[in-house]
């Protein structure tokens, strides 16, 4: 499984874009089934690597934070089966407190320093290199990734790079034999879009000192022209030139090797990127628009005849945990996953899901049929909020005092596999209350450009979600954060 972070859809030619240089993306429809439905769950990053995980929603439940005690692990699952896991990352979310149980599922990683804002190089802030305002980007996270860069010199010395020559070195070793599991796992394209001047001179030229490549997560404003807005999609292109450049090199050694006929092959992201779009840039504080959740994902399956092609079936990052396990032939009736394998749909483009939910904890809480999306947007004060956890973190520290003081131990339910957990009350610094609901027709307004006012189908469309709420046993605070009290 090849991971990048924060990797659109819209920027890939395999999906339509007519600017971007993407040839080694393009060149996997030529081994690959091409979904044109799939679809983020929970947001950002850990989230959804939890759901790689669990197989299971995170967002209903908590937010950011690690694989928790009571979880299963597909790669757990993996390993007690007899598959060798393998997890070579420089995605420095895992060495952090929201995020130190995930690489020690693996039977071996490797871990590779000096994204963003990786606590990795010693600063000091008084230090005038680290004083340039030069990333667009304020905060601890931006002087940080100032004092990395003076150890990142060359392309061959970046994170990235380096994470995917680790990949083909445990490719080199271990491509004659069977039973193993690679996930080669880049934060590249995430922002800030550093990337070497031979992949932006493709796009434009211009001093790269000054280059508009961090945007700060807020609504565009009249700081930011259209010329500033054309330059950072060209940085953020010029990054993604640069994974394509590097994924060929995985796709240059599977064919050398002749890996396509006894090897499966996996490329996704977890979410998508606003860079102007709607007035927005990030992914994390307005609606989930299609620009974020509705993301980019290739398999190559060597069991079935139907390899390649398009597939129009809805699915989503919870499948991908079953995928893996009825792949290895790992029984998976005993565990209530909210995803499914995406074999009928490789094989057939049979349905999985009539119904699938995503979202950010504390958010709209979301859910998409095919034709309609309703963005449930919470009443009043976005509460009650609350999280299920024996982890109480976030990013890089634990809850707070007076959070950790009102804890109250609850019954184990299907969430936490029936083992007693803690639970927390919640706050976030989200509002969606200003964007209230929002109902789209996407086979009408695939661009979500004209919110419907139907009431009908809104109703419709409250009930199915309340119905899939429930099926994931949603906490009760939930359903009446958003109106739709149990």
């Amino acid at each position: 499984m090849v991971l990048f972070d924060t990797l659109s859809k819209r920027f890939l030619s395999t999906y339509g874009s007519n600017w971007t240089i993407t040839p080694n993306f393009k060149r996997l429809e030529e081994k690959c089934v091409v979904f044109d439905n799939f679809y983020s769950g929970s947001l950002p990053c850990m989230p959804a690597r939890r759901e790689m995980h669990t197989g299971r929603y995170n967002f209903l439940h908590r937010g950011w934070g690690p694989l928790e005690p009571f979880d299963f692990s597909a790669i757990e699952e993996l390993n007690q089966a007899g598959i060798y896991t393998h997890l070579v990352t420089d995605h420095s979310h895992y060495f952090e407190d929201g995020g130190a149980t995930y690489h020690n599922r693996y039977d071996t990683w490797e871990g590779f320093r000096g994204q963003e804002g990786d606590r990795w190089v010693p600063r000091i802030c008084s230090e005038p290199s680290l004083n340039k305002n030069l990333l667009n980007k304020q905060g601890m996270s931006a002087v940080q990734h100032y004092a990395n860069r003076s150890r990142i010199t060359s392309e061959e010395e970046m994170p990235s790079v380096r994470t995917i020559n680790a990949g083909l070195e445990f490719l080199d070793h271990y491509k004659e034999e069977d039973n193993w599991f690679l996930q080669i796992e880049c934060f590249d394209p995430h922002e800030p879009f550093y990337v070497p001047e031979k992949y932006r001179e493709m796009y434009h030229n211009g001093a790269s000192e000054d280059a508009y490549n961090w945007p700060a997560y807020r609504p565009v404003d009249n700081t930011v022209t259209c010329d500033k807005l054309d330059d950072l999609k060209k940085e953020y292109a010029a990054l993604i030139t640069m994974c394509d450049h590097h994924l060929g090199r995985i796709l240059d050694f599977m064919d050398e090797n002749k890996m396509w006929d006894d090897t499966m092959l996996i490329v996704n992201t977890d979410h998508g990127f606003l860079l102007g779009e709607r007035g927005f840039m990030g992914k994390n504080y307005m609606p989930m628009y299609d620009e974020i959740v509705h993301i980019p994902f290739y398999i190559h399956d060597p069991r079935y005849v139907r390899r390649t092609g398009r597939r129009n079936a809805l699915a989503q990052t919870i499948d991908i945990a079953p995928t893996l396990l009825e792949y290895f032939d790992v029984n998976i009736e005993d565990y209530q996953m909210d995803g499914t394998s995406l074999k009928p749909v490789i094989e057939n483009d049979n349905k999985i899901h009539e119904n699938i939910l995503f979202g950010i904890h504390g958010s709209h809480i979301n859910i998409y049929n095919g034709k309609y999306m309703l963005m449930k947007s919470p009443e009043k004060e976005n509460q009650p909020l609350v999280s299920y956890t024996l982890m109480p973190t976030n990013i890089r520290g634990f809850y707070e005092k007076n959070t950790l003081e009102q804890g109250i131990m609850i019954k184990g339910n299907r969430f936490t596999n029936g083992i007693p957990c803690v639970k927390y009350p919640d706050k976030t610094y989200i509002n969606p209350m200003q964007f209230g609901d929002l109902l789209f027709d996407l086979e009408a307004d695939p661009m979500q450009e004209n919110p419907l006012s139907d009431k009908a189908v809104m109703q419709e469309m409250c009930v199915k979600l309340k119905k899939e709420m429930e099926k994931v046993e949603a906490p009760e605070e939930e359903f009446i954060r958003v109106g739709l009290v149990k």
